[in-house]
């Protein structure tokens, strides 16, 4: 299975280094500014800066100025104030470029090219440890306390019952409302609290006939809200064993059976693009929205609706006995195996990003909600928001983080995620359900092995 896994690294590399596979968890947030060309250079050139520049340096790896890169810029400024000769040497280098600079690294055994902490997404950790158990250090010596954290979260980057990441971006999900556009059809943003799926229908039947907009958009043959709902059950794609759990899941079916009601119902429409997706909520084309509390930054950007939205959690499936809780998109830090100095690297996390309600408060403006609970305390996560309503949402954001059911991610998330967006797509569209659901375990068992 290992073999399986690495080849399928390589190639997910080479079609990066080709065609520049963008996350979408990076498009939620901003754009890269430095080309990845650009990135790529700096990173080779900065790979052994930690052991050049000294004891007290780390180098990092990790994407995104304005949001992980500023989140380390502030994080060196937390820990410098009692490790004043601590210095970060922060490289931006894209997501598929990190992974692709993984798998080269330990497909050639040589680790060395590595940095000394990298921000690695939430959704590749299982493939990469088990395909390269060399590639992280576990963090049980770091004097980490992992259950301040969400364990939905946390539970990303558990392998084997080790920690190999430090969880850093707040990825719960939201229910985001116009609430001038639910006033219009005789609700408040309460009537869609602790809701289930049924009554989000219903509900949303009434918004649409009344106001003319459907409550919610999302991208064709993608597969984000029905991926959210299945984890919101506690439900996955992959059994413990690591066994796919397609065919024969029976909350994946009524999840399936619950987005195709709500398209037959006009109560979602489908748009083509991400653009399209971002477009039909700030244009006011749909009178709302649910995904991960990053989409919040999204959403901002109609500068004319302040006041005008509020957030929720999300509604629940009635079948499989959900909650209204689920995660979407998120990324962790790792210690590389190559990190010189991983006393120094655990310090710093514990001190930080683990640690810190000071670095949480810095970068809350950037967008960057913490799933570390004892930050949802602080007066600045406590502070209004007056774009929804004069609300408190950081602190709720990181109160809903806590309720999240864990998930199996597995090794072959992204495939099976794929092979689950064209069943559903075709299903949802007429073809039967089943059958679609068995050539999609088939084809992952094929990805497995078995």
């Amino acid at each position: 299975m290992k073999k399986k896994i690495i080849a399928l690294l390589l190639s997910c590399a080479m079609m990066a280094t080709l065609v520049g596979c963008g996350a979408k968890e990076e498009a939620a947030a901003t754009t890269e500014s430095a080309p990845a060309a650009e990135a790529e250079a700096a990173a080779e050139e900065a790979a052994p800066a930690a052991a050049a520049e000294g004891e007290n340096t780390l180098t990092v790896w990790c994407w995104d100025p304005a949001f992980n890169l500023n989140a380390m810029y502030e994080a060196e400024k937390v820990y410098q104030k009692d490790h004043p000769d601590f210095k970060l040497n922060v490289v931006e280098v894209p997501w598929q470029d990190i992974q692709t600079k993984i798998t080269t690294a330990a497909t050639s055994g040589d680790y060395s090219t590595l940095p000394d902490i990298f921000l690695m997404q939430d959704n590749a950790f299982q493939k990469n440890v088990l395909a390269f158990p060399d590639l992280c250090v576990d963090l049980a010596a770091s004097g980490i306390d992992f259950s301040q954290f969400a364990a939905g979260k946390t539970a990303y980057s558990v392998i084997d019952g080790k920690n190999f990441g430090v969880p850093f971006d707040n990825g719960a999900v939201i229910g985001c409302y116009r609430t001038d556009v639910l006033a219009e059809a005789g609700f408040t943003v309460d009537d869609f609290t602790d809701i289930t799926w049924d009554e989000y229908l219903e509900k949303g039947k009434v918004v649409l006939e009344k106001t003319g907009k459907p409550l919610i958009s999302m991208q064709a043959g993608e597969c984000d809200l029905i991926m959210m709902m299945l984890q919101s059950a506690g439900a996955s794609l992959f059994n413990e064993d690591g066994t796919a759990n397609i065919a024969n899941n029976d909350v994946l079916k009524e999840v399936v059976n619950v987005y195709g009601e709500l398209r037959t119902a006009g109560v979602l429409t489908e748009v083509n693009s991400w653009d399209e997706y971002v477009g039909s909520i700030t244009s006011g084309n749909v009178a709302g929205t649910i995904n991960g509390c990053w989409i919040m930054a999204s959403i901002q950007t109609a500068a004319d609706q302040s006041g005008n939205w509020a957030i929720t959690n999300m509604p629940k499936l009635v079948a499989a006995n959900g909650t209204n809780y689920s995660n979407n998109g998120g990324s962790s830090w790792a210690v590389a195996s190559n990190c010189k100095n991983t006393e120094l690297a655990f310090d710093f996390l514990a001190s930080t990003f683990a640690g810190s309600n000071e670095l949480y408060d810095n970068i809350l403006p950037s967008g960057a909600i913490a799933t570390w609970a004892p930050a949802a305390g602080s007066d600045a996560y406590g502070l209004a928001n007056d774009f929804f309503g004069g609300d408190a949402v950081s602190a709720k954001i990181v109160e809903y983080s806590t309720h999240v059911p864990t998930n199996i991610t597995g090794a072959y998330y992204y495939e099976a995620r794929d092979a689950v967006a064209v069943a559903s797509t075709n299903a949802i569209n007429g073809a039967d359900l089943q059958s679609e659901l068995d050539n999609a375990q088939a084809q992952v068992e094929g990805y497995i092995g078995q």
